[in-house]
């Protein structure tokens, strides 16, 4: 695959053994022990997709993951303890791609990682629910796959990998509900289980995004107890 993956975390034993387990998995691996080296070298050397510890001295996850989507929609899977559910939530909705509790399985890590890097690349080459049709537009929104491209209103808007399938399915086909679960096919391989909540924190990041250019963007409706809708505006 020769993807490069950086890993960020303050636990040298973690550093040590996952980076060994992706270098046998034909991953090139660059490691960072602390949060504010670790952003440094995400700006110089972009990777194609981050491992982030949540809870590391010289700025903790959260903030290099606040300071990395200013700039970057870089793929991001995090770490946490499996009892910190609000920095779960809050990775979420600050764009992270996915999140594994520790202890984790390096074997789960490595397919975590496997996943995303298809979705993103499914993304840049068209091979979505829009597969062969290009750049489409559902009223403002206008949508380019191909280029893993969104903008409203004639603004682009960035969104993570997980964000832009998800929309896009649900842009799919404007006032069809989807469920949860379908969302989830959509923007998870098979072998990858998430929770509703996961799906509704990435609903209210994208709502978020767009709201920060047009505060009248009412382009997904919640059906409560049912799922989403994309409507055209």
């Amino acid at each position: 695959m020769n993807a490069h993956i950086a890993l960020i975390d303050d636990d040298r034993n973690i550093l040590t053994s996952v980076a060994i387990a992706l270098k046998a998995e034909g991953f090139k691996v660059k490691t960072y022990s602390d949060g504010a080296s670790g952003l440094e070298g995400l700006k110089t050397s972009p990777p194609d997709l981050a491992v982030l510890d949540i809870k590391m001295p010289r700025k903790d996850g959260m903030e290099v993951l606040r300071r990395l989507r200013q700039a970057s929609n870089l793929p991001v899977i995090y770490l946490t303890s499996k009892d910190d559910e609000i920095d779960e939530v809050l990775g979420l909705k600050m764009g992270a791609d996915d999140y594994i509790g520790k202890p984790f399985s390096q074997r789960l890590l490595i397919e975590r990682i496997r996943t995303i890097l298809r979705r993103s690349s499914a993304s840049k080459s068209d091979t979505g629910e829009d597969s062969g049709e290009g750049s489409f537009s559902r009223g403002k929104l206008l949508m380019d796959p191909e280029r893993h491209y969104v903008a409203w209103d004639g603004k682009g808007v960035q969104l993570t990998v997980t964000e832009f399938l998800i929309l896009q399915s649900l842009a799919h086909r404007p006032g069809y509900v989807k469920s949860r679960d379908q969302l989830m096919d959509a923007a998870y391989a098979d072998d990858v289980y998430v929770d509703d909540r996961t799906i509704d924190s990435h609903i209210k990041r994208l709502r978020k995004k767009f709201r920060v250019i047009d505060p009248d963007f009412n382009g997904i409706e919640t059906l409560y107890g049912v799922g989403y809708k994309y409507t055209e505006a």
